[in-house]
């Protein structure tokens, strides 16, 4: 579980860069700055932890490029001890950025190996959201309402049940499309029976599939 200097001078470049993008949160840039990212990847891709870009995790998955969490979280709009439900818990890279943040996080992740492998790493770093291996289709409606809802892989369409979950006044952040490329989207609930969605740029994600992977 080491962090040296020279990881720390490598995530403090990662940060220029990022904000560099456009991404203006300092909560955001100052939680990218915390978040050892070398710890979540492949021993292979060591070299890369501090790149600005995605790469494989297992079982046909990525860990977001840096950039592109941040442009999430920012949307998010993150306070905290807002109650954020993330769906596709993946390396658990983007987990740790939100408790970072202050966040009380309820994660949920359908292929059981990035499940285990997640949940081990961030709770040796001392993380401790709210694990769920399930389907993120349905949420965690046992759990809800929830004032934010962070999407991490591309749907068609906003899931209903992630919709009712949310709470009035609430956020939820997803990228919507098919695989060539999706809009993200920021849905905000209005009230009990209306939203209010926008477009904020294109980009690429694996695709959120239902049910779970053994």
């Amino acid at each position: 579980m080491e962090d040296s200097f020279r990881h720390k001078g490598l995530r403090k470049k990662l940060v220029d860069e990022v904000r560099h993008k456009g991404i203006i949160d300092e909560r955001v840039l100052d939680a990218l700055g915390k978040v050892p990212r070398h710890l979540f990847m492949e021993s292979g891709f060591i070299n890369f932890s501090y790149k600005d870009s995605a790469f494989p995790i297992g079982a046909g998955q990525t860990i977001s490029q840096p950039y592109t969490v941040a442009f999430q979280t920012q949307l998010l709009q993150v306070k905290p001890l807002d109650k954020v439900l993330e769906i596709g818990t993946g390396s658990g890279y983007q987990t740790a950025i939100l408790l970072e943040m202050g966040a009380k996080v309820y994660t949920i992740e359908r292929q059981k190996e990035l499940y285990v492998k997640a949940k081990t790493l961030l709770e040796q770093m001392g993380y401790n959201p709210h694990f769920f291996y399930g389907d993120g289709y349905k949420g965690m409606p046992s759990y809800g309402p929830f004032s934010r809802i962070l999407v991490t892989a591309a749907a068609p369409e906003i899931p209903q049940a992630l919709i009712d979950q949310l709470e009035v006044g609430g956020r939820l952040v997803i990228p919507l499309g098919d695989n060539t490329g999706q809009n993200m989207t920021l849905l905000e609930k209005i009230s009990p029976t209306e939203t209010r969605t926008s477009n904020h740029g294109r980009f690429i994600f694996v695709p959120l599939l239902k049910g779970t992977n053994n």
